[in-house]
């Protein structure tokens, strides 16, 4: 795969141009330094490791100038007869050539392998990104499925508990409060399978509601909960009996509903 920013590894801005400023300062130091050990041994090396550490760091501009600025540092200080530029002699000639030519192909060598590195990061990079966007998607459609099933789930539940129903409570997503608009409700209304009746903060009744007592009925409107509940129903004697009742909660693509039922 071709990748075309694989050659903008190095870094941008002036940083690196001070960076390379001070690595060939350092060098002529420390060869400053070891010349009465070395004498015209090896003038160069000292340069060409700055201007390998630049390509490293810094990238293949900066360091082909620090090779070059060595270059003259180094056959001006380094070489014999010293600090003098009129005369060119053998050992200036092997500077010349080899020098450059062994720092030119080390840096060389070092710019493909932080190419073939960056491009690596960015490879892996994108295919993190993608690896991370299959799974997102992946999320949404199991989390779709399953509020599919929940809804299919729901309306069989309707279905047959029909004749139980005492009501339907839709839920906001954000809080678990019931929403001002009650139209998944109204829907079930309009399909035949509960009983019409007022609409209240997000809750259609079912066929048993009007058999409840109206201080229960209203506490569970207000504070129902998935689970079973007791609640008082009235008999044939205009008296009150509890009757166990069951509270299923399901989440579709319409939102989040509680039904409530009794449990014969």
């Amino acid at each position: 795969m071709q990748v075309r920013n694989a050659r903008r590894w190095a870094p941008r801005g002036a940083k690196r141009w001070f960076v390379a400023i001070a690595s060939l300062l350092i060098a002529a130091v420390v060869r400053t330094l070891l010349h009465p050990f070395l004498g015209p041994i090896m003038p160069g090396t000292a340069f060409m490791l700055a201007a390998v550490l630049v390509e490293y760091y810094c990238g293949l501009a900066p360091a082909a100038w620090v090779m070059a600025a060595g270059l003259c540092i180094a056959d001006y200080l380094f070489v014999p007869p010293y600090g003098r530029v009129d005369v060119i002699d053998q050992a200036d000639i092997k500077l010349m050539v080899s020098y450059p030519l062994i720092t030119i192909v080390v840096i060389t060598l070092v710019e493909r392998l932080r190419r073939a590195q960056y491009r690596a990061e960015l490879l892996a990079s994108v295919s993190q990104s993608r690896y991370e966007m299959l799974l997102r998607h992946g999320n949404d459609r199991l989390l779709a499925q399953r509020a599919t099933n929940d809804m299919h789930r729901m309306l069989h539940h309707i279905a047959q508990y029909n004749r139980s129903l005492i009501l339907i409570k839709a839920l906001d997503p954000a809080n678990g409060s019931p929403p001002a608009s009650v139209a998944a409700a109204a829907a079930a209304l309009s399909s035949g399978l509960i009983e019409e009746a007022p609409f209240r903060a997000g809750i259609a009744y079912g066929v048993k509601h009007s058999q409840i007592n109206q201080e229960d009925l209203a506490r569970v409107g207000d504070f129902l909960l998935p689970g079973r509940h007791r609640l008082r129903f009235l008999t044939g004697d205009h008296g009150w009996r509890p009757v166990e009742c069951v509270c299923d909660r399901f989440a579709t693509p319409s939102g989040e509903f509680l039904v409530l039922r009794t449990e014969d």
